[in-house]
C-alpha cells in the first residue's frame, strides 16, 4: 500500500516486477524465493523478468536499493527545514515510519539484505553490491544521528550514549515492518495516527519532553 513515494521513485517499466519481487521476498525469504515465484505472482513468464534483471541476486539488490531510495525521497523535503531540531526529527521520524508501513515489503527486503550481509550469507559479487547499499543506508541513518545530537544540544532530548540511543531509536521506528498488517477499512489518517504512536515511543526513548511528544 505504497502511497506517493513509490510512484516518485519506481520506473514504470519495472514497477510491477519490483513490487511482486518485494512481496515474494517478504513472504518467503530470499533463499526460498525463485524467479518462477515472482513470475507466477505477476502472471507472467520468467522472460519478462530476465529482460530487466540477470538473476535473482540482481533483482533482490534492486529491491533493496529501491527501498532505500523511497526513504531518501520521503526525507529529502524535511531534513533541512528550519526551526528546532526536535521538531525536525519528529517530521523525519513520522515520514520514516510511514515508509515502514506503506512500503513494508521493500523495507523488509532492506532489513533482510542487512541481515544476510552481517551473517556472511552472500556471494563475493553480492558483498560488493551490498557493501555499497549498506553505505547508502548508513548515510541515511546519519541524517537522524545528526538531528538527535543537535536536539540534545538544544536541550530537547536527554540521552548519554549516542550509538546505543541511535540503534534503539531505529529499532522502534523500523518495528512496523515486523508487526504491521493492514486492517479492513483502514484510512490514510488511521495509518498516520499509528505512525505517530510509534514516533512518540521513540521520542520518549530519546528523553524527549512529554509535553512536546503530544504535538
Amino acid at each position: 500500500m505504497a502511497l506517493g513515494v513509490r510512484e516518485q521513485v519506481l520506473d514504470h517499466a519495472r514497477a510491477d516486477i519490483l513490487e511482486a519481487a518485494a512481496t515474494c521476498f517478504m513472504e518467503r525469504g530470499y533463499t526460498e524465493t525463485s524467479i518462477d515465484d515472482v513470475a507466477r505472482s505477476l502472471g507472467a513468464t520468467k522472460g519478462r523478468i530476465y529482460h530487466h534483471f540477470r538473476s535473482k541476486a540482481d533483482l533482490f539488490a534492486e529491491v533493496f536499493r529501491m527501498g532505500m531510495e523511497m526513504n531518501y525521497a520521503a526525507l529529502e523535503p524535511l531534513r533541512l527545514t528550519r526551526g528546532r531540531a526536535s521538531a525536525r526529527w519528529r517530521r523525519m521520524a513520522q515520514a520514516h515510519v510511514m515508509q515502514m508501513i506503506t512500503t513494508k515489503a521493500f523495507q523488509r527486503a532492506v532489513w533482510m539484505g542487512v541481515d544476510m550481509h552481517l551473517r556472511g550469507a552472500t556471494t563475493p559479487e553480492q558483498r560488493t553490491t551490498f557493501g555499497a547499499l549498506l553505505q547508502h543506508r548508513s548515510e541515511y541513518g546519519n541524517m537522524f544521528r545528526e538531528v538527535i545530537v543537535q536536539a540534545r544540544d538544544e536541550g530537547d532530548f536527554d540521552f548519554t550514549n549516542l550509538s546505543i540511543t541511535n540503534q534503539l531509536m531505529f529499532m522502534t521506528l523500523n518495528s512496523p515492518i515486523f508487526w504491521y498488517s493492514p486492517r479492513t477499512g483502514e484510512t490514510r489518517a488511521d495509518i498516520e495516527e499509528l505512525a505517530q504512536q510509534v514516533v512518540t515511543c521513540a521520542w520518549r526513548g530519546l528523553g524527549g519532553k512529554e509535553e512536546q511528544a503530544k504535538r
